[in-house]
């Protein structure tokens, strides 16, 4: 059963879907965080089956500025920092009435997870990092190696337009193109729900312009400078740090998330990319159900 709410927040309102379990187990629900940021939830929808899989309700939301949620494209630039959408989060979970809670965030919502874990807050049960890096020079990083091995006319393509700035050539689309088939998302043509949030994205894209840049690849907004690298230790809850093999997070960029998170697991998942859920989804919510079981 699935049920639509919004909440006041920061001048504007938060939109959320919160699909219920067919037999409750009475176990603390579980956030899902998009990732973007400003990618809305649509391409991680089909993650609502962990609902009558675990036993617990799922919370899917579109943070502020994308999706059903406010759009803002005349903020100032300054707002859209990480404590927004922590704040964000909580302000939802408060209207929910929602104490005890787990959070499981892909991409940048892996990182917005990270950044509300290390906080402490109260009631948070456990914490599922996907396909998310720790910090932006990590992933810059990667994305350099992996461009590196495009084939050489695309490499050339991405070079030369992003000098230029003409990055709307038919040349660079097609090197973009390339590379998210390589690594966001191995599945031709792309699912749906994936080309729905881009959809939404790219008719306002103020929040992944401002904060991301162009694409995945060229980081240019006000988030590359970002790190939790040194915060991560202080998170305290059970956690687990998935990826792809051949995600465009590559392992030296979720990395640290297991080597600082006290007692942290990690699993890989062969043949995959960026957007495992939508790649293999059964094995993925297959990991994440046994990993939630035993946690309250």
């Amino acid at each position: 059963m699935h049920r639509e709410i919004t909440v006041p927040f920061h001048d504007g309102f938060t939109w959320a879907r919160l699909t219920e379990p067919a037999e409750p187990t009475g176990a603390a629900p579980l956030f899902v965080l998009h990732g973007g940021p400003g990618m809305a939830h649509d391409y991680v929808r089909n993650l609502d089956a962990l609902a009558d899989l675990t036993g617990r309700t799922v919370v899917h939301y579109d943070q502020i500025g994308c999706g059903r949620s406010s759009h803002h494209p005349d903020a100032p630039r300054g707002q859209w920092m990480p404590q927004l959408f922590v704040d964000e989060f909580h302000s939802l979970r408060a209207a929910l009435g929602i104490e005890s809670y787990h959070v499981l965030g892909q991409s940048w919502g892996g990182m917005l997870g990270a950044e509300i874990a290390v906080r402490r807050p109260a009631g948070l049960e456990g914490l599922m990092i996907c396909n998310s890096p720790a910090s932006m020079q990590l992933w810059l990083e990667g994305a350099a190696r992996l461009r590196s091995e495009l084939p050489a006319e695309h490499r050339e393509a991405l070079d030369r337009h992003e000098a230029d700035g003409t990055l709307d050539h038919p040349d660079y689309v097609e090197a973009t193109r390339v590379f998210y088939e390589r690594h966001v998302c191995r599945i031709t043509p792309m699912p749906e729900d994936f080309v729905d949030s881009e959809a939404q994205m790219l008719a306002d894209p103020t929040v992944y312009h401002t904060m991301n840049g162009p694409n995945e690849f060229h980081v240019v907004g006000t988030g590359r400078d970002w790190t939790i690298i040194d915060r991560l230790p202080q998170i305290e809850v059970p956690t687990l740090v998935v990826a792809g093999e051949f995600d465009e997070a590559t392992p030296e960029t979720w990395a640290p998330f297991v080597e600082h998170i006290p007692g942290a697991r990690s699993h890989v998942f062969a043949g995959a990319s960026h957007c495992t859920h939508l790649e293999m989804p059964d094995v993925f919510r297959g990991v994440i159900a046994d990993f939630l079981a035993p946690l309250p």
